[in-house]
């Protein structure tokens, strides 16, 4: 079987798995937002933290509360990270030095997991399990409850209640991602991933000195590492080690992990708003824009161009033979599609287009189908845009979904589409015109430039996934990736919670003639279109200098 054949089939088999689970994830995930039970460990939480989970909130109540516990969880995790050294279950490793501390606690809550450390070689079992997981389920369970709050918002009217955070929040982890990371990691277990607290082994010599191997709760880790699109590994090489993914079936697995909840979550809009062909529209956009990205990006690295790539039978390198060109494809194309960052090959070894693919799945703003609850309302205020630019064309007021789009909404969404590019460009600026971060390049020229670039956009894109030749564990980098992470999740969701609660405020309207069908193919493509579009007049710049050069150069 050819490895382009091979690559195909890995692909229709994910299609079809995700298609299967499409429809009942996505109806559960509507039953549990909708829901007005509350079961007992639920109540048990509400009581521990003193919130009342029925009490309706308006977008600025909303809000608080949602930058509120992020602090807090910034706060708890900077503090265990600094005081490992002097706390049990740390397997003789230091406290993290404060910049990188910082770093890593402005990541794992702001849903980045960036990394600029290696996980086997600095942390030990509390806070990789007890910190860092722990914020794999809790910063997923914040982005579902935003992206609810915006379809709140459209399904609403003459009410500016969005619904409540701390009920969101806690449905999301009890409900939904707890029980599916359970299910996960016993899969994982069985592909052999390993799951244990064993602490370091002694395996040996290795070029002149002894090399260990650590165990770790690695299943359960990598399961919500992927489901709630967090990316964050518990070992260096990330899913290319073999504890973490040793096998094809495991990374196709993870693939599916990764793609799970952001595609099911429009099915969840289309029944929480009372018009599922609302949802597959949306589905359709994000299973557009991904399936032309695989394919781009297979074609890009099995492209034979000289005879080193011609005998290995495409772009081999930093790719794991286990794996192959296509399954590392896939996986590079999700990974940077969504907001889940974690890698089964070396980004940086992927071919100059390859590495463009990649930067642009990010700078697309990682809507199709994008993170854990990010994707959808990225998406749908992506769907807004397109529909002020077709109402632009006809001349009339814009509608969505029979709310009007005024001044008020598009400004909203306006800022929402602004605020990650100025953080992105804005910081690679800083970075490419002083002198000290330029020594942190391993490359020069274009290549080390998309090396900066591709930083910026994984921190403000919260993504995570790096290019690797860059040395970021500096104080400038450390401290600059980690405010671009948490300006690119916590603004833009100023902008998306103040969306929904003046959409709420609306009365609906009444469809006409004149509506725009939101729900029909051809604004599938109008918002494709405007997608790529928007991308591409605030990237394309930077894009040239960096991946386009290089791939237009080899």
């Amino acid at each position: 079987m050819s490895p382009v054949l091979a690559g195909v089939l890995q692909l229709l088999a994910l299609v079809a798995a995700l298609a299967l689970a499409y429809r009942p994830l996505g109806d559960y995930m509507a039953r549990v937002y909708s829901s007005k039970k509350h079961y007992a460990p639920e109540k048990w939480i509400y009581k521990a933290v003193g919130a009342n989970p029925n009490a309706e909130m308006r977008w600025p109540a909303y809000l608080r509360s949602v930058l509120a516990f992020s602090a807090v969880s910034v706060l708890f995790l900077y503090l265990l990270q600094r005081l490992q050294g002097h706390l049990p279950g740390s397997l003789g490793f230091v406290s993290i030095k404060p910049d990188q501390a910082f770093n890593t606690a402005a990541s794992f809550v702001s849903n980045t997991n960036w990394q600029s450390y290696a996980g086997e070689q600095a942390m030990g079992p509390l806070v990789q399990t007890g910190g860092l997981a722990v914020q794999n389920f809790l910063s997923a369970a914040v982005g579902m409850a935003v992206a609810v709050a915006l379809v709140r918002g459209f399904a609403r009217s003459r009410t500016g209640e969005l619904g409540n955070f701390w009920s969101d929040l806690v449905r999301g982890t009890v409900r939904i991602l707890l029980p599916l990371a359970a299910i996960a990691a016993v899969v994982l277990v069985a592909c052999g991933v390993i799951q244990n607290f064993s602490g370091i082994h002694e395996v040996g010599q290795f070029l002149g000195g002894q090399q260990q191997w650590n165990g770790g709760a690695v299943a359960s880790q990598e399961a919500i590492k992927e489901l709630g699109t967090n990316g964050g590994a518990y070992f260096n090489a990330n899913s290319a080690h073999p504890f973490e993914n040793p096998t094809p079936f495991s990374n196709l697995f993870e693939i599916f992990l990764i793609l799970l909840i952001p595609f099911a979550l429009t099915r969840t809009f289309g029944r929480m708003i009372g018009s599922v062909r609302q949802g597959y529209a949306i589905l359709a956009t994000m299973v557009t824009i991904w399936l032309g990205f695989t394919a781009l990006m297979m074609w890009t690295e099995f492209g034979h161009h000289g005879p080193a790539l011609q005998a290995a039978g495409g772009a081999m390198e930093g790719k794991e033979t286990r794996f192959g060109i296509s399954a590392s494809a896939i996986f590079s194309v999700a990974t940077t599609l969504t907001s889940t960052g974690s890698v089964n090959s070396f980004h940086s070894s992927f071919t100059g287009l390859g590495g463009g693919i990649q930067l642009l799945g990010m700078q697309l703003g990682e809507i199709a189908p994008g993170g854990v609850g990010s994707g959808l309302y990225g998406m749908l205020i992506m769907a807004i845009i397109a529909v002020f630019i077709a109402g632009l064309m006809v001349g009339r007021t814009p509608e969505y979904l029979g709310k009007k789009i005024g001044t008020r909404q598009i400004k909203f969404a306006a800022c929402y589409i602004l605020i990650t590019p100025a953080v992105v460009l804005g910081f690679t600026a800083l970075a490419m015109a002083l002198p000290t971060p330029g020594h942190s390049m391993s490359n020069s020229g274009a290549h080390g430039f998309s090396e900066v670039l591709y930083a910026y956009t994984s921190a403000g894109n919260n993504n995570g996934s790096a290019f690797a030749g860059l040395n970021a564990n500096t104080q400038w980098f450390n401290t600059t990736t980690g405010l671009a992470m948490l300006l690119g999740r916590f603004l833009p969701m100023v902008f998306v919670l103040a969306l929904a609660g003046s959409l709420a405020e609306q009365q609906p309207v009444p469809a006409t003639a004149g509506t725009l069908r939101t729900e029909k193919p051809l604004f599938t493509f109008l918002l494709v279109g405007t997608i790529v579009i928007v991308t591409g007049l605030t990237y394309f710049p930077a894009l040239a200098l960096g991946p386009l050069a290089e791939g237009l150069a080899s």
